[in-house]
């Protein structure tokens, strides 16, 4: 099953985009074994629409036409359902083996995304309450996703209870 982050806006180079490409090669390693794959990252444009509510649904057309077929859809929001580490990895293994071909993890733009958009999502996830920096999300959920594949392979690296 291939991972994917979908992310409105890009990051500049620097050591933001450099964890993130850390934990995501560790990610790649260690999931190839447990049958997932990818981890990649789709950086689209900000939209220039006049309006956020227009630019929230010109962006929420772009990410759904970055998305491979078939995707499990997990949107970001503050709103959302916050899951431990454990459980989130639970999830991606049932939805790796109930066939599902790809998972993508989609961070909003500076508006955030499309209530629309996070209405029609599988899964709706929260980290925090709090307002994040995007940078600062898409590292969390790169550690995340590599954690789910030490998590769902043994691997001492997380320790939890």
């Amino acid at each position: 099953m291939r991972i994917q982050i979908a992310a409105v806006g890009r990051m500049k180079a620097g050591p933001e985009r450099e964890l993130v490409a850390r934990y995501l090669e560790r990610a790649v390693a260690g999931g190839k074994p447990l049958g997932l794959t990818g981890f990649d990252v789709a950086e689209l444009s900000e939209s220039r629409a006049g309006s956020p509510p227009s630019r929230k649904l010109e962006e929420a057309k772009a990410l759904t036409a970055a998305f491979p077929q078939g995707t499990v859809v997990v949107a970001l929001d503050e709103r959302g359902k916050g899951i431990g580490s454990e459980d989130l990895a639970n999830r991606v293994a049932r939805w790796r083996d109930d066939g599902k071909p790809a998972v993508s993890f989609v961070i909003g733009g500076a508006d955030g995304l499309d209530p629309d958009f996070v209405r029609r999502a599988d899964l709706v996830l929260s980290f925090s309450p709090l307002t994040w920096p995007h940078q600062m999300v898409r590292i969390m959920l790169a550690e995340q996703l590599y954690r789910t594949t030490t998590i769902l392979s043994g691997h001492p690296y997380h320790r939890g209870d």
